[in-house]
């Protein structure tokens, strides 16, 4: 018999009751407490479903002593005998020093308050927690790296508003997976204490701030950069808010959807310099997109494992809960399927040959990581495998950086002209500009 099964039926007055806190709620703008959650946890054997306190549950507790109360004070109004004896005869004190009618800490949880105002730090300092400011930049950075590999490169301002723009999609995006995800947060060690959990801002400024935010990035992207980088910009803050986030309850699928999330932000800039994913021309994005994509999987994979319990308790459907073994299968297949990238960017002329010899040590550092945690799946390997992907992406992006290979007729030009180039978007008038370039030139200024 479930839990559902064995709750009693509620009456018509508590349905009224619950509704009107509901109302009660909503008309304050607050933050509610972790909703009740009702089911059977998987992948941790002996767990079992629980019910958790909130706000209605205490409500409606309350709602017979209130009632009780009310009536015992309008029937036997009180005395100055009585009220002397209640003076006279005071409840002992336990030896804790605790008061008994003092409300415990889960009612101080569980109950309804305001959230208290802010002053412009601590508001900023919200902001970024609701941004996840760290993931953010990361996702920005992936970004620039992209731009840089282009075969390319427009004016600095481009660049910049390419990167404010993505950073403000992707402010958005977790602004509204926070919004979405908070009576579960609340569930988890790891996001309990974030802002709409603690109720540091109201649902309506978070939600303000997550439209706000998702119309300014994509607007400055199609106004500064180009269409197609403001409409794949568009698609990946609406993927991750509005169809990743729901299908993490859902089902396993959730990670790889996830992990398109993360391909696309290097084929934004990319695209922010060609304005094009033409295929086989731009052969560069989809490979930089696809590194992004199979990173992802021992990243989190190796990530998930050491917080299933959260997740289980939660409700979150990970292959680290219900499927151990193949989430250490899909991390071990991914980190394979990263060596051969080296050798095809070389082979395609956007880096050169140094650079298979330079990033296959940190591919195959990951790679037997990921062996090793497909082989025992125990904490430590997962950890082993999570901090070493930590520090493969870095390297590689940093090592395609250096290792960039000369575009046509860059090898013609001194390395402060370019730079000039690059920084003002016009060639110096001293230099003369091989045919390749300057072709490259007009398509630039044409696209943007």
């Amino acid at each position: 018999m479930s839990i559902l099964s064995r709750a009693p039926r509620p009456r018509a007055t508590t349905v009224v009751i619950h509704c009107a806190a509901t109302i009660h709620i909503l008309s304050r703008s607050a933050a509610p407490a972790p909703f009740i959650e009702r089911r059977k946890h998987v992948g941790l054997p002996g767990r079992r479903g629980t019910i958790k306190p909130d706000f209605f549950t205490s409500f409606l507790a309350a709602a017979p002593l209130r009632r009780q109360s009310s009536l015992s004070s309008s029937s036997f109004p009180p005395t100055s005998s009585s009220t002397t004896d209640q003076n006279a005869v005071r409840p002992a004190v336990p030896a804790d020093g605790k008061d008994p009618g003092a409300p415990s800490d889960t009612d101080k949880a569980s109950t309804y308050r305001a959230c208290p105002p802010l002053t412009l730090p601590q508001l900023l300092g919200v902001y970024s927690e609701l941004s996840k400011a760290r993931l953010a930049s990361f996702v920005t950075l992936t970004t620039m790296v992209g731009y840089a590999l282009a075969p390319t490169a427009t004016a600095v301002t481009t660049l910049l508003a390419t990167t404010i723009g993505t950073h403000l999609c992707v402010t958005s995006a977790n602004t509204f997976n926070q919004l979405m995800e908070s009576p579960y947060d609340a569930q988890m060690a790891r996001t309990r204490n974030r802002p709409l959990v603690r109720h540091a801002i109201t649902p309506f400024h978070a939600a303000a701030f997550a439209v706000g935010t998702g119309v300014a990035g994509i607007a400055s992207l199609a106004a500064f950069v180009n269409p197609l980088t403001a409409a794949l910009g568009g698609a990946n803050l609406v993927l991750y808010a509005f169809i990743y986030t729901p299908m993490k309850r859902l089902s396993i699928a959730n990670t790889w959807v996830g992990a398109i999330v993360g391909a696309i932000p290097p084929m934004m800039g990319w695209t922010a310099c060609t304005n094009s994913l033409a295929f086989p021309d731009d052969l560069g994005a989809y490979v930089l997109g696809f590194l992004m994509y199979a990173w992802q999987f021992p990243h989190f994979n190796s990530l998930s494992w050491n917080i299933r319990a959260d997740y289980s308790k939660a409700g979150y459907r990970m292959a680290a809960v219900t499927d151990p073994a193949l989430n250490a299968r899909v991390s071990l297949r991914y980190a394979l399927a990263m060596l051969p990238v080296p050798v095809l960017t070389s082979y395609m002329g956007l880096t050169t040959w140094w650079f298979v010899a330079t990033s296959s040590v940190a591919n195959g550092a990951m790679a037997l990581y990921a062996y090793r945690f497909w082989r025992h799946r125990n904490d430590k390997s997962a950890r082993d495998l999570f901090f070493s992907s930590l520090f493969h992406l870095p390297i590689v992006f940093g090592a395609m950086l250096v290792h960039r290979a000369p575009r046509d007729g860059e090898d013609q030009v001194s390395l402060l002209d370019r730079i000039k180039y690059w920084v003002t978007g016009k060639w110096p008038e001293t230099v003369k500009i091989p045919d390749a370039l300057a072709k490259k030139s007009v398509a630039a200024v044409a696209s943007s």
